[in-house]
């Protein structure tokens, strides 16, 4: 096949493409330029598409002995991704803009550019399986599963989807690249937001969207009792920086447990407060038959880290679209609580499976109670 590899600059993304080489495959490494200041995103180890990233993408491609290019994304990035981050937080949400990222840019964009130039496929350096009968399963190394960010894709996009490194755990990864002499072998891996230089996502956010200033409200006693700037400060579940005047007359600390951001209010209250067990997602992207999805065992997960837990899923519709499986929603009951969990979350779904655990589809949380 003829594929198009996802060069992010990192050991991951490169053994993914030394892999798909040596399988055969005509590959042709792709560097996803997402800003039009690269000096804008995070450099060295804080970031995956900055200048320096570049140029480690184009030296692998050098050493592999593949063609390399860098494709301009920037206006897709910013309209996808970044104003869907500042638009996400105005509604009080809280948004996972790197998640959106694989979603919109690295499959979608990729892709359509890719198969309009007569590419089959994307091979990237992502830790998840793809099984002979096309199930999305988890990683092979669990901590580095990153099956909860390619549950957003769709039937189409996981066609069209290679994961050469899915059953290595990664410090195999990093041996490999360094017996195959890749300057890549010891480079540290990326997290955080690249947008965001100096990593204060609330300061970001201040400047984007501007003050606006609010209450904080005591669930408790329904009692005012703080201001805020602006609602984009915080997020579900969080306990410091809050702006309290002191400890609360029960002597309990207070945590972010409601955001409205039509009214400016943010509700504070008891880490029991934080409990909900009842999720209702739309925007939703079905893998599996939505009957089957209900019918059998089921687990969800709501951060790419989190711990998968028993559900019940309700369907309270199908898919729109029956190539892709996209459109829907659904209502989950679940089987113990889980705490802090906020509307702008993703809500990925798994059946548990001895040959490992497979993605049934995923939605956009909107609710919980």
């Amino acid at each position: 096949m003829r594929v198009l590899a996802a060069m992010s600059g990192g050991v991951d993304s490169s053994v993914a493409a030394a892999r798909a080489l040596a399988a055969g495959h005509e590959v042709v490494g792709v560097h996803l330029a997402l800003s039009k200041d690269p000096q804008s995103v995070r450099a060295g180890s804080r970031g995956c598409c900055s200048l320096e990233d570049s140029g480690d993408a184009r030296r692998v491609c050098d050493e592999l002995g593949i063609p390399f290019y860098v494709w301009d994304f920037s206006e897709r990035f910013k309209e996808e991704v970044m104003d869907d981050f500042f638009d996400s937080y105005e509604r009080g949400e809280t948004p996972n803009p790197c998640l959106r990222c694989n979603e919109r840019i690295k499959f979608a964009a990729l892709l359509e550019r890719g198969v309009a130039l007569g590419f089959d496929a994307v091979v990237t350096g992502h830790y998840a399986l793809l099984a002979d009968d096309g199930l999305l399963r988890r990683g092979r190394d669990p901590k580095k599963d990153q099956s909860y960010v390619l549950g957003v894709l769709d039937r189409e996009q996981l066609r069209r989807s290679m994961f050469p490194v899915g059953d290595t755990e990664k410090p195999q990864i990093r041996e490999e690249a360094r017996e195959m002499g890749l300057g890549t072998a010891n480079k540290p891996d990326s997290y955080d937001i690249c947008f965001i230089p100096d990593g204060n996502t609330q300061a970001f956010l201040g400047a984007k969207i501007g003050r606006r200033p609010g209450a904080i409200v005591d669930k408790a006693t329904g009692r005012t009792v703080a201001e805020h700037d602006g609602v984009y400060e915080f997020t579900i579940g969080q306990r410091k920086g809050i702006g309290l005047p002191g400890p609360m007359p029960d002597g309990q600390p207070r945590y972010v447990t409601g955001i409205d951001a039509q009214a400016g209010t943010v509700t504070i209250g008891t880490a029991d407060d934080l409990n909900v067990t009842v999720l209702e997602a739309d925007r939703a992207i079905w893998l599996a038959d939505p009957d089957e999805v209900a019918s059998g065992p089921v687990q969800v997960q709501v951060r790419a880290h989190g711990r998968a837990i028993d559900c019940e899923v309700e369907v309270i519709a199908g898919p729109d679209d029956e190539v892709t499986g996209r459109g829907g929603a659904f209502r989950l009951k679940l089987a113990e609580p889980l705490r802090g969990v906020a509307p702008g979350q993703a809500a990925v779904l798994y059946r548990p499976d001895a040959a490992g655990d497979y993605v049934l589809g995923s939605a956009t949380i909107v609710a919980t109670r």
